[in-house]
């Protein structure tokens, strides 16, 4: 398991001198390489699709050796800095053709990158050294600065010999370098309990375990509280002349709030994520499966201005809250270092379904209770938590204890009746 470390560094005005030089070339060769792929492009799509032949990033590769000879300031480089500069390239185009296969048409493929572009610096598996609280990177710049930086503000909490890739990079006129390191799983041991959870904006988790206790944890929106914030600063701004020093003032101090904003949204998304981790028993969590580019897309229709209004309320909060992809995935890797597991399982139609008879009914998104007419009551987060705990229950290619079964499961807490009250409910505001 692979898991990556920030650390700020403070360059001199040198060593920054020498990464701009050495950030410049990369970007070239990252320019050079997608202008070859695009001609290419260009000339390929004439042909029948069983004679086209596209460049690959083997290809591209091998023609850095050619490319030093010509231009040895390319030399100034590391090797393997340039080689993930081309890997990076073809990652993106990869990304791009299998979102463009998936249905997403609004993909676009990597564009060229501008003079003022920091190309970040990637070295994998060698080209640095850490020893005594101080990083090291190989390059031959003609003025031979050396690029150590000392971290013993920050030490590195694993093992230097487990170090994979180390990558130099800037955010906002900080830099940083970002360690990805290798640690040893613990073994996951099946314990026969199990928590499925339910995602959403209004409450970020809702959950249930095989004993019908819930937990509720309700969304920190601190997106609302920004909002007003950022418009007062935004109309500030658009009201200046471009470029003009108002402007930049307020655009400093509109970027400082967006990302305070997305940095308490990300920490809280990290709190919570190692409470469910830690405080839970289960050694399995099942997650629903939620497709968020599909969900933040919902088209305007021409007949009705209150769903339009309904639709772009809900784009916002998608957008706004901070990633519910990014949250399982914060929870699938605090599972994994301490020997859990998060699953995934297809969570359609378990808000439409009662959890007691099963009925679906097609309900709309300010419905928050479920009122079904078998009598069934209950908060539609939490009902969509137990026909998850259901469907994962009565697959037949997922490894749970045969004697778990659905039946078992709903008789456990009287068959979801309307007295039955949650046992536990957690509220996070803060």
């Amino acid at each position: 398991m692979q898991l990556s470390q920030k650390i700020r560094i403070y360059p001199t005005k040198e060593q920054l001198d020498v990464m701009w030089d050495l950030s410049e070339k990369c970007r070239l060769i990252y320019n050079f390489a997608l202008s070859d792929r695009i001609d290419n492009w260009k000339e390929q799509k004439e042909l029948p699709k069983n004679e086209r032949q596209y460049i690959t990033y083997t290809q591209q590769q091998n023609q850095l050796p050619k490319i030093k000879r010509k231009y040895p300031e390319y030399k100034w480089v590391y090797s393997k800095v340039l080689q993930m500069t081309l890997r990076n390239l073809d990652g993106s185009y990869k990304s791009f053709f299998s979102l463009w296969k998936n249905g997403y048409k609004d993909a676009r493929p990597p564009k060229y990158k501008g003079k003022d572009y920091f190309t970040t610096l990637c070295y994998n598996q060698s080209g640095f050294d850490i020893e005594n609280d101080t990083i090291s990177f190989s390059h031959k710049h003609p003025s031979k600065t050396k690029l150590s930086f000392d971290i013993s503000h920050y030490p590195i909490k694993e093992d230097s010999q487990k170090v994979k890739q180390i990558e130099i990079f800037t955010k906002k006129g900080k830099w940083f370098v970002s360690i990805t390191y290798e640690i040893q799983e613990p073994t996951f041991v099946d314990n026969g309990k199990y928590q499925a959870i339910d995602l959403g904006i209004s409450n970020l988790v809702s959950a249930i375990n095989l004993d019908g206790k819930f937990v509720q944890i309700k969304n920190r929106r601190a997106d609302l509280y920004w909002k007003k914030k950022l418009q007062e600063v935004q109309s500030k701004r658009d009201h200046c002349k471009k470029y003009s020093r108002r402007w930049k003032k307020y655009h400093r101090k509109f970027c400082r709030m967006k990302s305070k904003c997305a940095n308490q949204l990300k920490d809280f998304q990290h709190k919570i994520s190692k409470q469910i981790v830690e405080n839970t028993r289960a050694n399995t969590i099942i997650v629903g499966e939620l497709n968020v580019k599909t969900m933040g897309k919902k088209k305007k229709t021409t007949t009705s201005p209150s769903q339009n209004k309904a639709n772009k309320t809900l784009n916002h909060s998608i957008q706004n809250t901070g990633s519910i992809g990014r949250f399982v995935q914060f929870l699938i890797y605090k599972a994994k270092k301490i020997g859990k597991r998060v699953i995934r399982i297809d969570e359609s139609y378990t808000t439409q379904t009662c959890a007691k008879c099963g009925k679906g009914v097609k309900r709309e998104l300010s419905e928050r209770d479920i009122n079904c007419d078998c009598g069934h009551r209950m908060d539609r987060d939490l009902n969509s938590a137990i026909n998850i705990m259901v469907k994962f229950l009565k697959s037949e290619d997922l490894s749970h204890q045969p004697s778990l079964k659905e039946e078992s499961f709903l008789k456990q807490w009287k068959g979801f009746s309307t007295t039955h009250s949650p046992k536990i409910c957690l509220t996070a505001n803060a």
